[in-house]
């Protein structure tokens, strides 16, 4: 029997999911006559198409519909999945030279022709869940041919994992636009977080050996390189070596990371991974706790040896602290974590979701107030971190102990 506190809150955020986020990205955030979704609405929902369709958006729209489907099948989230499929897999394809484009313009020509890694993840994250959703072996097959581009192009065959970007026909690096740059960076500890989520998704559906072994070695690379064990905090940016570059780090993608690298043990099915990677998951979570959980609940942004350095509270950022507070909780049996959790839904609840205009605010200031230069849809801000939170959360709460 699940406890009756844990059934409770798990039906209140699936409501929250359901009739709060959902009907935003069902609704307002989409074009006149559901042709696509707005590529940037201001906080107040006024539309700006001179903005660019971002590869990153148009994928977790995808990927959430995909998603929630699983939970409710519903006609509505059947077909926003399926408007989302035909943008991402006949626009922002390259029919040329394979792999997706980083941007299009509002009326579906290519703006950025560049390929990046963590946009091309993304895609296979996307499409697989559509394929393991819906049952589209052709969509599936999509997400294979660009899971072996990335992997023949992108990956380090001599250090491991995966470089940032590269240009339209693949032949040549090309600058990351997911940051590092200044820093001479050649890989990022979120381009290679975000291959793994994909890669996990992708072995899912398709349990092949090779794909087994890149997603054991970028798992590897996270408990040996990226993760510092002495703080358990991840490294950001790093020459090809892993030699670390940078010295602050992001809360939201320690929490974030602490559960993604349990799935990805759990998808290989092995014993000492899964004990490795649940070790470090727990450490990660104790830090992000003991630093940047506020008494309000709301979880600060960026640190740097042991001190919040930019305390802003991102939306994104609860979300993965919500389910990577509710893993550790599972993982260790500490009610600490449960409470931890607690004190974060009780934050999205009360201040991080918008009450006016629907979905979440993007930020807040450390006083727990919204920013409302912020937009609420652009090429970073979708439903993915919000939508996936919720639907984490609520498995983490259902399922009996000892069921992964």
């Amino acid at each position: 029997m699940i406890p009756t506190e844990q059934a409770a809150w798990a039906t209140e955020i699936e409501r929250h999911l359901f009739e709060h986020i959902l009907p935003f990205w069902a609704g307002p955030a989409m074009e006149p006559e559901g042709r696509g979704w707005h590529s940037w609405l201001t906080h107040d929902l006024k539309p700006d198409p001179s903005r660019p369709r971002g590869l990153v958006l148009n994928t977790r729209i995808l990927w959430t519909f995909a998603a929630v489907h699983d939970r409710r099948p519903e006609a509505l989230f059947h077909d926003r999945a399926e408007v989302a499929l035909r943008w991402v897999r006949d626009r922002f394809w390259d029919a040329e030279h394979g792999g997706a484009f980083w941007h299009l313009d509002a009326a579906g020509r290519v703006r950025n022709d560049t390929k990046q890694i963590y946009g091309q993840a993304f895609a296979v994250y996307a499409m697989t869940q559509y394929h393991l959703a819906f049952y589209a072996p052709e969509v599936l097959e999509q997400a294979r041919t660009l899971y072996r581009l990335v992997d023949r192009h992108a990956r380090d065959g001599r250090h491991g994992g995966y470089y940032e970007a590269f240009t339209r026909d693949w032949s040549a690096r090309a600058v990351s636009l997911v940051g590092g740059q200044e820093l001479g960076a050649a890989k990022s500890m979120n381009t290679n977080l975000h291959v793994l989520e994909a890669w996990t998704t992708l072995y899912q559906a398709w349990p092949e050996p090779e794909l087994a072994s890149r997603l054991r070695e970028l798992l590897v690379l996270f408990l040996e390189k990226i993760l510092n064990r002495r703080t358990g905090h991840l490294e950001h940016y790093f020459a090809e070596d892993w030699r670390v570059l940078s010295d602050s780090y992001t809360y939201g993608h320690d929490i974030e990371a602490s559960w993604l690298l349990c799935e990805a043990a759990e998808a290989l099915g092995d014993a000492e991974l899964r004990k490795r990677a649940g070790a470090a998951a727990v450490q990660m979570a104790a830090a992000v706790e003991s630093e940047a959980l506020g008494r309000d609940g709301g979880v600060a942004y960026e640190g740097r040896e042991g001190r919040v350095i930019h305390a802003h509270r991102d939306w994104w950022v609860q979300a993965e602290a919500l389910v990577g507070f509710l893993h550790a909780w599972r993982l260790s049996g500490h009610d600490r974590y449960f409470q931890a959790a607690r004190r974060v839904w009780g934050f999205i609840r009360d201040r991080v979701a918008d009450a006016e205009y629907g979905d979440w605010h993007w930020r807040l200031d450390p006083a727990g107030r919204p920013d409302r230069s912020q937009p609420k849809v652009s090429e970073w801000k979708g439903p993915y971190h919000s939508a996936r939170a919720c639907l984490e959360a609520v498995r983490r709460l259902t399922q009996p102990h000892g069921v992964s």
